[in-house]
């Protein structure tokens, strides 16, 4: 049998209807649509589906991201072309097995004894001899040899010619060809039944429409809710330790469906645990499913990849987040007119704060208990640089740079708790930022405050790193950027560098010098400008400008280290000044007031790029945590099931059985004596299996002589 590659053709009828049946029909009309199918799942597997816009315009900026929205790649498996594809993918490939299957039975019941004697010397793989018994005792002994091989024989009397005995054998191979196909047809027909047809169908058909507002589930008109009956839905829902949900949530391109579901999902427990790296190894919920109907509460506990069952739904851990912690946070100035505060909030709130006349929403987005950093190269994570040491350029442009930044061995860390958040102005821009809570030893001996920032979400974030004072908090560095800040304490802190670097008998040195340290330290403070159309507003940057500036290229390197030194030993003087105001003693000269000044100094540089006028350090947490389930109904979960036994099971069919048939004419022969036997085999694909099966054939029925072969 042949598998044809047009359609139906059907012989009445208008030509327009004729030519759509047997396009549709054609097996070439099938397999273009599976290859757009195809190369749409490969869309849909690269591109992120169903991601806000802003993500989309983002990554591929707001032309592509309007295209991918306005063709629905955004939500390739739902949308409306890609499920008409599967319908008529459906419809083409039940007619080809509509158009091939009879046939295909036809052939497995024709066993082709009919065939012409003559014509068996025609084939390639034949053999002829004779043999000492009668044609028809030849012809049932020949049939019996083959049943007992697994052939179905049909014998055939010729009166007055002789006997044909035609055997078939790996008709499975024909099958293959209908389970297949049946497959396909079983998967697209239950890839419908579980996408969004049905929730489209009861938003076309059943007065339910897309919801597109905010505020509280409980708030949402029945027009966007869908019943607990509905037969077809998959839906995400977001459960709390210690609370209970009960209604899911559709994504649709457009906005979202409420799905009831018949049951509340109560969370007791939420239980995670993590590799050395990190990552989730486990995380699972203790939940008590409560019947609406009935009352009946029925414990479970669902894992990934071990999802519970009830009234037909199934319940799949799908991921957890925070379920509205409470965090307690310190406002630390990072700007010269900046004030300490402190505020409390939940985790998926906001609040306003407020900086004199800038009003700032402040996000608070993440809470994260556990945080795992790679630590294997030290010197990645420090900008622990001697500021007497310190190469400008180079400084500038490497110090804000990521936090785990390596190409050494890993050696992984648990940093402790980090809080996230945005802050957006009146404008609705937001800059997201993340700072740990505690103090980490990046490898220098110095242990510094991790403040990270990002313009967008796909960035890395960039962290400024804070030192830590004797107490293990930032008081140190918030009191030296205050000091900073005020014009007399940096005159007193020039004044001491004076007294202890200048021998009072050179008077005139000392003021040279009481000019360049007082116009250093004002430039690093940013109260003054190296020139009107500077672009930093202090620190090493203002430092660099001044020197382009001012000082000829030829003598840059060595005015500057002289100029680094000279405001490394103020910014000393101005330390302990900091100190002595809060009444506490002064740090001595040595190396470790020297690591620390270091970091201090950079960071006090790094500050003037950062762009909030403070940042928000976590001072105390209590952390609730959230279960993400994803719950579906899935009807044609076990017809995709079937479909896929029937796919495997035709396409070895079609591959690995071969479908064979054999001929043996028997006739006396010329002499009378015996019975000439002529045999014929065929293959439908020719191997060196089937050349061997065919010399066993030969032996076993013929008892064929190598010289009478042929």
């Amino acid at each position: 049998m042949s598998v044809f590659t047009h359609g139906l053709r059907v012989r009445n009828g208008p030509h327009a209807v004729r030519a759509l049946v047997e396009l549709l029909s054609s097996m070439r009309f099938a397999i273009a649509l599976l290859t757009v199918i195809c190369i749409a799942s490969i869309i849909g597997t690269v591109l992120k589906q169903h991601e806000p816009i802003n993500n989309y315009i983002n990554q591929f900026g707001p032309f592509w991201a309007e295209v991918f929205r306005a063709a629905r790649l955004d939500s390739i498996y739902s949308a409306w072309w890609f499920l008409l594809i599967l319908a008529f993918l459906v419809i083409s490939t039940s007619l080809c097995i509509a158009r091939n299957t009879p046939r295909i039975v036809a052939d497995l019941k024709n066993y082709k004894e009919g065939v012409r004697a003559q014509s068996l010397r025609a084939f390639g793989q034949r053999a002829e001899t004779v043999l000492d018994e009668a044609p028809e005792g030849a012809a049932r002994r020949i049939g019996q040899l083959l049943v007992g091989g697994g052939w179905k024989v049909k014998l055939q009397q010729r009166e007055g010619e002789g006997w044909m005995v035609a055997a078939r054998a790996g008709g499975a191979h024909k099958l293959g060809y209908i389970a297949a196909h049946s497959a396909i047809v079983l998967v697209c027909l239950g890839g419908l039944l579980d996408g969004d047809l049905i929730v489209r169908a009861q938003t076309w058909f059943n007065g339910k429409s897309v919801y597109t507002g905010g505020g509280l589930i409980a708030d949402v008109p029945p027009q966007h809710r869908l019943s607990p009956n509905n037969p077809t839905f998959r839906g995400n829902i977001l459960v709390p330790e210690g609370g209970q949900g009960s209604v899911a949530i559709l994504n649709q391109a457009d906005g979202v469906l409420l799905q009831e579901l018949p049951f509340s999902i109560e969370l007791k427990k939420f239980i995670v645990d993590y590799y050395a790296t990190g990552m989730p190894k486990l995380f699972a919920s203790e939940v008590v499913l409560h019947d609406r109907e009935t009352g009946q509460q029925v414990p479970a506990r669902i894992e990934v990849n071990h999802p519970a069952s009830y009234k037909g739904i199934e319940i799949y851990q799908s991921s957890f987040d925070d379920g509205g912690s409470s965090v307690k946070l310190k406002a630390v100035p990072m700007g010269a007119s900046a004030k300490s505060f402190e505020l409390e909030g939940v985790i998926g709130n906001s609040a306003e704060i407020t900086n004199g006349t800038d009003r700032l929403t402040l996000e608070y987005t993440a809470l994260r208990v556990i945080n795992v950093e790679n630590f294997g190269d030290a010197g990645a994570l420090s900008s622990g640089a001697d500021v007497r040491k310190v190469d400008l350029q180079s400084n500038i442009e490497s110090r804000l740079g990521a936090a785990n930044k390596t190409n050494k061995p890993k050696v992984l860390r648990n940093i402790g708790p980090s809080i996230g958040y945005k802050l957006r102005d009146a404008a609705g821009q937001a800059r997201e930022y993340q700072n740990y809570m505690v103090p980490v030893d990046t490898g220098d001996g110095q242990p510094v405050f991790l403040l990270g920032m990002r313009e967008r979400p796909e960035e890395p974030f960039r962290y400024l790193r804070v030192p830590a004072d004797e107490q293990g908090s930032m008081d140190g560095f918030v009191r030296m950027r205050t000091a900073l800040a005020d014009a007399d304490t940096r005159s007193r802190a020039v004044e001491r560098y004076i007294a202890r670097a200048i021998d009072p008998a050179k008077p005139e040195l000392a003021q040279q010098l009481r000019v360049s340290a007082g116009r250093a330290l004002a430039l690093f403070a940013g109260t003054e400008r190296a020139k009107a159309d500077a672009k930093s507003s202090g620190g090493w940057q203002a430092i660099a400008e001044f020197m382009e500036a001012n000082v000829p290229e030829a003598e840059r390197e060595r005015a500057g280290a002289v100029l680094v030194r000279i405001l490394n030993d103020v910014l000393y003087e101005l330390l302990n000044l900091s100190r002595e105001k809060a009444s506490l003693s002064a740090l001595p000269a040595d190396d470790k007031t020297q690591t620390f000044l270091t970091q201090a100094v950079l960071a006090l540089s790094d500050s003037y790029f950062y762009p909030a006028p403070v940042a928000m350090m976590l001072t105390d947490f209590k952390q609730v945590q959230a279960s993400a389930f994803q719950v579906a109904r899935a009807p044609g979960k076990n017809i995709v099931y079937l479909g896929c036994l029937l796919l495997i099971v035709g396409i070895f069919a079609m591959l690995y059985v071969r479908e064979r048939r054999l001929w043996v004419w028997l006739a006396r022969d010329a002499d009378g004596a015996g019975t000439a036997a002529t045999m014929a085999f065929s293959v439908n694909r020719k191997t060196i299996d089937s050349d061997r099966e065919f010399e066993r054939l030969k032996d076993r029925l013929l008892t064929l002589r190598k010289d009478s072969a042929s």
